[in-house]
């Protein structure tokens, strides 16, 4: 294996990340980087051996797929309505692939200019229009199953600066299933290994036996859950995390994820939770 195709194997993880965080699906997402990767068979040339291979890479990758499809489609209801797609999914696909490439994939402004081709002032403005439009639609309720107090917290902090709900905090798999089943919230963010040698990926398995609910992972290794081995999550952030990243990935997961309850909803699960009591 050359260097080059050694650099560009480094790189395919993220690349991984990446498109199943902008299509919204692990087999939407793989299946552009397939496309990408029999192109690249087929003309090695098109992934540069000059710069950087990351910048390299995802500039090859959106050139060979540049016809690359929204988030998500909006969807329809049973009453034949179109719902407006929710923030980065509603967001125009230029706009969508600059906040990703800075906030999750943590190019520059410059480097994500030159991947997708654009001057970097566009960029700029693309970004800054991006964020703004992600402070318009914000309300979901989360839960977050961390066991380590100080992150938690961090995450805690961020969720609720992008105008979130916090329903709890779980460090160990009943609890948080117990809080799913109290809250059923409308996004899970979720460590890997959780106190007493418990397992997140287990406390979401069991919680996806309840309820169909979007998660994201953070973890200090992404790049062992993008093996190619097995079901894979869509939404993964590194340790320690960018809350621009956060809140960014936690958009586009609640765009793909389905609808946030709204004010209506949520008091009737209220009054349901009430009279329980």
């Amino acid at each position: 294996m050359t260097l080059q195709a050694e650099s560009m194997v480094r790189v395919l993880p993220y690349l991984r990340r990446y498109t199943r965080a902008l299509t919204g699906t692990q087999e939407r997402g793989d299946r552009y980087v397939r496309q990408f990767l029999e192109a690249v068979l087929a003309d090695p040339e098109l992934v540069s051996g000059e710069g950087d291979p990351k910048v390299e890479t995802f500039k090859a990758f959106h050139q060979v797929c540049s016809g690359l499809e929204p988030a998500a489609d909006p969807s329809v209801t049973s009453d034949g309505d179109v719902e407006l797609e929710r923030q980065i999914a509603a967001l125009p696909a230029l706009d969508r692939q600059i906040l990703l490439l800075v906030s999750l994939e943590g190019f520059s402004v410059g480097n994500a200019a030159e991947v997708l081709g654009i001057p970097a002032e566009q960029a700029r403005e693309k970004l800054l229009q991006a964020r703004l439009d992600l402070q318009k639609d914000a309300g979901a309720r989360v839960l977050v199953i961390e066991d380590e107090a100080v992150i938690a917290m961090d995450i805690v902090v961020t969720v609720r600066s992008a105008g979130h709900t916090v329903v709890g905090v779980a460090d160990t798999e009943a609890k948080a299933v117990a809080l799913s089943e109290e809250f059923r919230p409308d996004l899970i963010l979720a460590d890997v290994q959780l106190k007493d040698g418990d397992s997140g990926i287990e406390a979401v398995e069991k919680i996806m036996r309840i309820s169909e609910v979007p998660v994201i992972f953070v973890t200090g290794f992404p790049e062992a859950f993008l093996t190619g081995d097995k079901v894979e999550p869509t939404f993964l952030l590194t340790k320690p995390f960018d809350p621009e990243a956060l809140t960014a990935t936690i958009s586009q997961a609640l765009a793909v994820g389905g609808k946030t309850p709204g004010k209506s909803e949520r008091k009737a699960t209220g009054r349901k939770r009430r009279a329980a009591a």
